[in-house]
């Protein structure tokens, strides 16, 4: 389990970034119905609007 776990981690931050797989997340509960339209844009907002702060604080930091 640890090896698919590590393999899964390494793998797919690769190809699919955080604030993408944040917004699949939050459009798959909303179609389920588990998340309102209003609950949707406030979860895919508040996430791209961290990562992009941390983003910004590591360029910052540690130049591009």
């Amino acid at each position: 389990m640890a090896k698919a776990r590590s393999f899964l981690d390494k793998y797919v931050e690769r190809f699919i970034s955080r604030k993408f797989l944040a917004w699949l997340t939050a459009t798959g509960l909303a179609i389920h119905g588990s998340v309102t339209s209003d609950n949707w844009v406030a979860v895919t907002l508040a996430y791209i609007g961290t990562q992009a702060l941390v983003d910004m604080a590591t360029a910052w930091k540690h130049g591009k």
